[in-house]
């Protein structure tokens, strides 16, 4: 019923959306859905989807067509299954693997240093952002202003809440109708909440990483001409107690991301399905290194192509090349930039777009955030469509997939699209 039009977005809860589509109406599903995290305290992200939106899914499908669906390294798990239980074939786990993962972990040493503020820190955090609340101020606001992700923290009224640094005050200053002195205080002194913390000897920097890219984040210097990297100090313990547990984190570095690949049961044989249906396969020849038979069989693994990852991929030639999203290729086609926190690179999803979809295809994106799907759904020249519950995110999807798919009809070349 949505086949027409080479792309369509829909707004809106998908599992109720998805109600509205004919059976076996689409040909594949790429999609990049909630990790079940709670990532930044999203309201979103607190479970990964159940097995009712992944039995509509199973129900749009054609017999024999494939899903694949992104999930975080503690939830896998919960999303396979769910998948599974929907009645889809788990057929393969996809890892994508790279170098710039950022490590977000407590530092344990810094945390008992820390003890003897811990209480009076929270409720002077809990104070500031239920301020912020009260100014009618968003998260979303508060991440343009600053260049961070550090919004839903400024705002929260119970998941990590914190008070703003100086330097962010004055980047939102202009957000708030007024600003009280106890404001002002508070982010004069947000550093030095804790006197063991403040009185730890200083034995070195690093960079601060913004937790959206992973990459170093960036500020303006005084001209305003050129930017500086933002340096973090590096401690030492200074109780006993903290000395015993330095070096002990409550993570470690992120690098990979699992793909589930999922395909809904055949009617009859693979041969028969393919021939009635027009699904059942992969498209391994799109994949391969030189595009043709007589390129290497793609792999399970695809990477980043970062020197850390080849010297431990040692034929890394056979492992798909799909790196980071820059912020250009994030913002592209939008007047603004693309605030989405979980942007996924436009060539991961290209590549499993073509793996998946028969010539001609219909692509669906249950969970389309800022349409990367959709974007690459037109590079690679089949029909979209896409589903999000989020007003802004769907504003900025249906510009960017609008974007690519202008590009596509006036013949620009496909790297222009990224």
């Amino acid at each position: 019923m949505f086949n027409a039009k080479p792309f369509r977005l829909l707004r809106g809860d998908c599992a109720q959306v998805l109600k509205r589509f004919d059976s076996g109406s689409v040909d594949a599903i790429v999609t990049d859905p909630p990790y079940g995290l709670g990532f930044m305290g999203k309201q979103w992200d607190q479970a990964v989807p159940g097995v009712d939106v992944w039995r509509e899914c199973l129900r749009v499908l054609k017999p024999g067509g494939h899903m694949v669906a992104f999930a975080g390294t503690r939830t896998q798990h919960r999303m396979a299954v769910a998948i599974e239980d929907a009645g889809f074939e788990i057929r393969d786990l996809i890892l994508w693997v790279y170098a710039t993962g950022f490590p977000k972990a407590l530092d344990i040493s810094k945390a008992i240093d820390a003890l003897d503020a811990k209480h009076a820190q929270r409720a002077r955090r809990l104070r500031f952002t239920a301020w912020v609340r009260s100014q009618g101020v968003t998260a979303s606001q508060i991440d343009r202003a600053t260049g961070t992700n550090m919004g839903g923290h400024y705002v929260s009224p119970k998941s990590q809440p914190a008070i703003m640094t100086r330097e962010h005050l004055e980047l939102c200053r202009h957000l708030f109708a007024d600003v009280p002195d106890w404001v002002e205080t508070e982010a004069d002194k947000r550093s030095v909440e804790s006197k063991k913390l403040a009185n730890r000897k200083v034995v070195g920097t690093r960079r601060a990483h913004d937790l959206k890219t992973d990459r170093p984040v960036a500020i303006a210097a005084q001209n305003k001409r050129t930017t500086t990297h933002k340096e973090i100090e590096i401690t030492e313990p200074l109780t006993p107690q903290a000395a015993a547990w330095a070096g002990w984190y409550t993570a470690i570095k992120p690098a990979c991301e699992p793909i589930t690949l999922a395909r809904k049961p055949f009617t009859g044989t693979v041969a028969e399905n393919v021939l009635q249906h027009g699904t059942g396969g992969l498209h391994v020849n799109q994949l391969r290194v030189a595009n043709n038979a007589q390129g290497n069989w793609p792999t399970n693994v695809w990477h980043d192509q970062s020197p850390e990852v080849c010297r431990v991929l040692q034929e890394a030639a056979r492992v798909l090349y799909c790196p980071k999203p820059t912020r250009t290729e994030r913002d592209k086609g939008l007047d603004d930039t693309n605030d989405h926190p979980t942007v996924k690179p436009v060539e991961v999803m290209r590549q499993l777009v073509r793996l998946i979809t028969p010539p001609g295809g219909v692509v669906l994106d249950p969970f389309a955030g800022s349409g990367t799907t959709g974007v690459a759904a037109m590079a690679a020249g089949f029909k979209f469509i896409g589903i999000e519950l989020d007003r802004a995110h769907m504003a900025k999807a249906r510009r960017r997939v609008r974007e690519s798919r202008r590009r596509i009809t006036q013949g620009g070349r496909q790297l222009d699209l990224f």
